[in-house]
């Protein structure tokens, strides 16, 4: 049995938003080693740029779109824009995510609530109702839904946050049970503390860390590089049986 080409993804078209930096970055490095052909998407052009230029000059093959997915009339665009360069689509991984507010749930404004839902969620869902004419071309057609540990269980701080992120498990789990028929598999990811500037408010406070790290059975923050090889599982033909499924990656904080 020929190992390499059951994680390969040669010739297959991946689409990250959020992929300018951290998690997604690190999603679409990993895509890109595979063999397949990213798409890379933020809100600013000069960074998906800079970012894409890096991935090629490893050799990999890369595009960056800009697209705020948060707003809803942009997303056509980033989804027509993919087809249009890379002729179809057979990877959607929903990455962007926002958290402007860090403190009580009842001080949460509803302008945030709606800001943290929009991105979290209906981008999401939005997404997966525009990719899909083109997944369900495709003979090996994945989504990946990047949640969080705070979507299984409320995270201190994090209120609105931890509801966008269950949200998105129930709605991996929606998309799964009824694109099984069209061949589309839809799972969730939900990493624990990583590394990363989005969560760099946690990781950064010596009191914060300290508490968490208690909790954890490895002891240390993760790398978007290890969010990235758990994704590359869910894209890859390893992973064939494989929808509807959460899979955590915390260092044990979920235990």
């Amino acid at each position: 049995m020929d190992l390499s080409s059951v994680f390969s993804l040669n010739g297959k078209v991946a689409l990250i938003t959020g992929a300018s930096k951290g998690i997604g970055l690190g999603i679409a490095e990993i895509f890109a080693a595979a063999g397949a052909r990213v798409v890379i998407s933020s809100r600013k052009q000069d960074a998906l740029d800079e970012v894409a230029n890096q991935l090629r000059a490893k050799g990999y093959e890369a595009t960056g779109v800009a697209c705020n997915v948060g707003n809803m009339n942009e997303l056509p665009g980033l989804v027509e824009k993919t087809v249009e360069i890379y002729g179809g689509l057979d990877i959607l991984v929903n990455n962007a995510a926002s958290n402007p507010v860090f403190g009580p749930v009842h001080e949460t404004s509803l302008e945030a609530f709606d800001k943290i839902m929009n991105v979290n969620v209906k981008a999401a869902f939005e997404l997966c109702r525009l990719c899909f004419p083109h997944l369900r071309k495709s003979s090996h057609a994945s989504v990946i839904n990047i949640s969080s540990i705070g979507g299984i269980s409320p995270e201190q701080g994090l209120g609105i946050y931890s509801v966008s992120k269950a949200a998105l498990i129930s709605l991996t789990k929606v998309f799964a049970k009824e694109w099984g028929d069209a061949k589309i598999r839809v799972n969730a990811i939900c990493p624990g503390l990583i590394q990363t500037k989005f969560s760099e408010a946690l990781w950064s406070n010596e009191k914060i860390m300290e508490m968490i790290i208690k909790q954890l059975a490895i002891k240390r923050a993760g790398t978007s590089e290890e969010i990235g090889a758990m994704a590359l599982f869910l894209a890859s033909s390893a992973s064939s049986y494989t929808t509807g499924g959460v899979f955590t990656a915390d260092g044990g904080f979920t235990i």
